[in-house]
């Protein structure tokens, strides 16, 4: 259904790395969540009562809950394709993370009243009136969760979109609660047992794990996380590509949501070029990244040396110490500056971001090393983190 009505509302429907392509799927996949969510709630309720059935009512509300959670998810989208202002000039794109933090806290609160209501099902238990009807509209529902889970799962990975995978999260656990309670009355039907509250109890628990997930996704692009390593690599694979550049580093990604990413790095260009050369393709490789990525690049560009032979040395030398020290350090920025009493060796140094030792040992463990087969080189050490 989601696909045909794509194809029918949705222009340049494939172009999903177009902000307003991705703003129609989102607006799109609102409205379906919405009408869905809303038909479950009726159904559910109808069924609720049929049966006198706190779970099945439990999760009848847990749908409202979904709906209302549609509606902030279409806004959300909504809001966030508006174009940069003054007051914005990065976009509006986070919106979606903060209306993706609304629908997780509005889960999380249903899920809380589910259980304390649930609580009150344990301890008062009221018997269950089994109705085929009811029976019926709960496999009907499964289903269509299960249809839901399928087409949100399947955009969130075709858009990198957080609130929608969090959104398939949600359908899978109400597909799972729909079942456990639907167990639970054919149960109390065929057996007189009745575990009507610890199935409410179970439903309550699925909507909080729920609700925690999807606040765990959202909250993470919003206080900034790394980039994806296959994002990592297309950005190096494209600037590597063009055999003037001898290598990046320092490569910083800022994602102001989706389809709205600014990136900067340092690209290592031969000292001896021609650097008007170097510099009109240091622009070209921008708009590549620009075309390719959908992101805004700016690029530093850093003479290296690579004629000198002392430098050469010396650099193929620091590089062993640096393995000797541990495997996962690299460096770049080389550079040696001589005097007539000793010799700078000018580096920066690439640790992980878990690495044991710290800077300032580190530096100095380095600076040990160097200096103890030459006393007359000096180091000047900077340390950067590695991004991914």
């Amino acid at each position: 259904m989601v696909t045909l009505l794509a194809k029918l509302f949705i222009k340049d429907q494939k172009n999903v790395k177009n902000p307003a392509v991705r703003q129609a799927y989102g607006i799109l996949c609102g409205a379906v969540g919405i009408f869905l969510n809303l038909c479950l709630f009726a159904g559910k309720f109808i069924a609720g009562s049929l049966s006198n059935s706190i779970a099945v009512t439990a999760d009848a509300f847990n749908n409202l809950s979904d709906a209302g959670s549609s509606i902030i998810t279409l806004i959300g989208f909504k809001m966030a394709g508006q174009k940069p202002d003054p007051t914005h000039p990065f976009g509006h794109g986070r919106i979606e993370y903060i209306a993706g933090l609304l629908v997780s806290l509005i889960i999380l609160l249903m899920g809380a009243e589910l259980l304390k209501s649930s609580a009150v099902k344990i301890l008062h238990p009221e018997e269950l009136a089994f109705s085929p009807a009811a029976m019926g509209i709960l496999a009907a529902s499964i289903l269509v969760k299960c249809y839901m889970f399928l087409y949100n799962r399947r955009l969130g990975r075709k858009l990198d979109s957080a609130a929608m995978t969090a959104t398939a999260t949600d359908s899978l656990s109400d597909t799972i609660a729909t079942s456990a309670v639907l167990a639970a009355t054919l149960i109390a039907h065929f057996t007189d047992i009745n575990i009507d509250g610890w199935c409410g109890v179970l439903v309550g628990l699925f909507i909080c794990y729920a609700g925690y997930s999807a606040a765990r996704d959202t909250i993470s692009p919003l206080l900034g996380q790394a980039p994806d390593k296959e994002f990592v690599a297309q950005i190096s694979s494209i600037v590597t590509a063009h055999e003037e550049i001898l290598g990046i580093h320092d490569l910083i990604v800022h994602n102001y949501g989706p389809g709205r990413i600014l990136i900067s790095l340092h690209a290592e260009v031969p000292a001896e070029g021609n650097f008007l050369a170097l510099h009109d393709r240091i622009d070209t490789i921008e708009h590549e990244l620009r075309n390719v990525l959908n992101c805004h690049a700016v690029i530093h560009m850093d003479p290296v040396c690579t004629k000198d032979e002392e430098t050469s040395r010396l650099k193929i030398l620091v590089k062993d110490y640096l393995k000797d020290i541990d495997e996962t350090l690299s460096m770049h920025d080389f550079r040696i500056v001589t005097g007539p009493t000793h010799t700078n060796l000018i580096f920066d140094v690439v640790t992980p971001y878990d690495f044991p030792i710290s800077d300032s040992e580190l530096v100095q463990r380095i600076q040990k090393r160097i200096q103890k087969d030459n006393p007359n080189y000096y180091s000047v050490i900077e340390v950067d983190k590695q991004m991914v």
